[in-house]
């Protein structure tokens, strides 16, 4: 099934350098011109790559084919600020918001602009990953560590939280700057996935972030960029990245292995919100329900390299292959609570206590 997946990646890397325009960088735009005459066009913003949103797109564009959809791809933090500033201007920026900052898209939510959305599909997700009709999640990303097998040697796989604390304390010189994760000051999703593992196990945590400061963590704003600096040996052991992606890279670069933490594991979902001030919600409505359909997950499971929360994790990712079910797997429940984070004297508190022990962001 893993090769089967391997190709249909390959296909969809293929497919997406075909486009009417190229690889989008962030911010720009690719258009997917309607497979039939063009009657409307779908208005899509999204913090996640092109590759992971192209299979879902086409296979969008089979159950309408007279949509063209106009996808662009931001960081979170830039989309959350036009999203705001679009809102309070009342005016439309896009017809549907996708994001991994689902703190962000609930803070939307919660400030009245975004529009609810209520149908079979939705109403059969789990509570966790659907708050209020407002907010939905699509995707199953675990939290997990990447190292790099060519260097790494088996006894030193951290296979837990506390193993990596323990693996940078016992042996400092080895793994100084050879270690990477988010910049938390710059990547939403970083400081939340931070933010939920200090809540998860805060002596662990508090252990792990001073030993990130002592090893010199090189720190990026993105999944990507954290996973290129693995690739090319500027680190060894990157760390909270999202498993579709490494997953993604592992199978480019066989030597990358990833592991899911045994003690527990943050999950993430994805999440799509509907703007109040959407030009074409009926639109917007349709793709949300396509993506939460049987044939949206299957091209998520096969295509989009995102993981899924109903099949077991792959055999060659070292973890709990039910991550669910045996209750490692801790999803960020979508929903108020996100809140919290966001508060603002707790944001900047945090994040000041984060840099003041691992320092400002590497650029080597």
């Amino acid at each position: 099934m893993r090769q089967a997946f391997l190709g249909l990646l390959a296909l969809g890397l293929m497919a997406a350098s075909g486009l009417a325009q190229a690889r989008a960088a962030e911010g720009e735009r690719t258009f997917f011109p309607a497979p039939a005459q063009q009657a409307r066009v779908l208005n899509l913003t999204a913090a996640t790559d092109l590759e992971a949103m192209a299979p879902l797109i086409r296979g969008f564009q089979k159950t309408a084919p007279d949509v063209a959809v106009d996808f662009r791809d931001m960081v979170t933090n830039d989309l959350f600020e036009k999203a705001e500033r679009a809102c309070a201007e009342q005016r439309p920026e896009a017809d549907l918001l996708i994001s991994s900052a689902v703190d962000q898209l609930v803070a939307l939510a919660n400030d009245g602009c975004v529009l609810a959305h209520r149908s079979r599909e939705t109403s059969a997700l789990p509570a966790w990953a659907n708050w209020r009709d407002e907010v939905f999640g699509f995707s199953f990303e675990p939290a997990v560590i990447v190292y790099d097998s060519r260097h790494v040697p088996p006894e030193d796989v951290p296979e837990s939280h506390a193993d990596l604390a323990d693996l940078l304390r016992l042996k400092p010189d080895r793994y100084r700057g050879k270690i990477g994760t988010y910049d938390i000051s710059k990547s939403a999703i970083g400081y939340l996935l931070a933010f939920y593992d200090s809540q998860q196990a805060p002596m662990t945590y508090g252990r792990l972030l001073e030993s990130f400061g002592r090893a010199g963590t090189l720190t990026r704003c993105c999944n990507k960029d954290v996973l290129d600096a693995l690739e090319d040996g500027r680190i060894e052991i990157a760390y909270n990245v999202l498993g579709g992606y490494a997953y993604a890279f592992h199978l480019q670069h066989p030597y990358l292995r990833v592991v899911v933490p045994h003690d527990y594991t943050i999950v993430l979902s994805r999440g799509m919100v509907i703007p109040k001030q959407a030009a074409q919600p009926d639109l917007a409505r349709r793709f949300v329900d396509y993506l939460l359909s049987a044939e949206g997950r299957a091209v998520t499971d096969r295509q989009a390299f995102y993981f899924s929360a109903a099949n077991p994790l792959p055999d060659d990712v070292t973890g709990p292959k039910a991550l669910m079910a045996s209750g490692i797997g801790r999803p960020i429940a979508i929903g108020s609570a996100l809140l919290a984070a966001r508060d603002r004297a707790q944001r900047e508190r945090f994040i000041a206590g984060w840099v003041d022990v691992i320092g400002p962001g590497q650029s080597r």
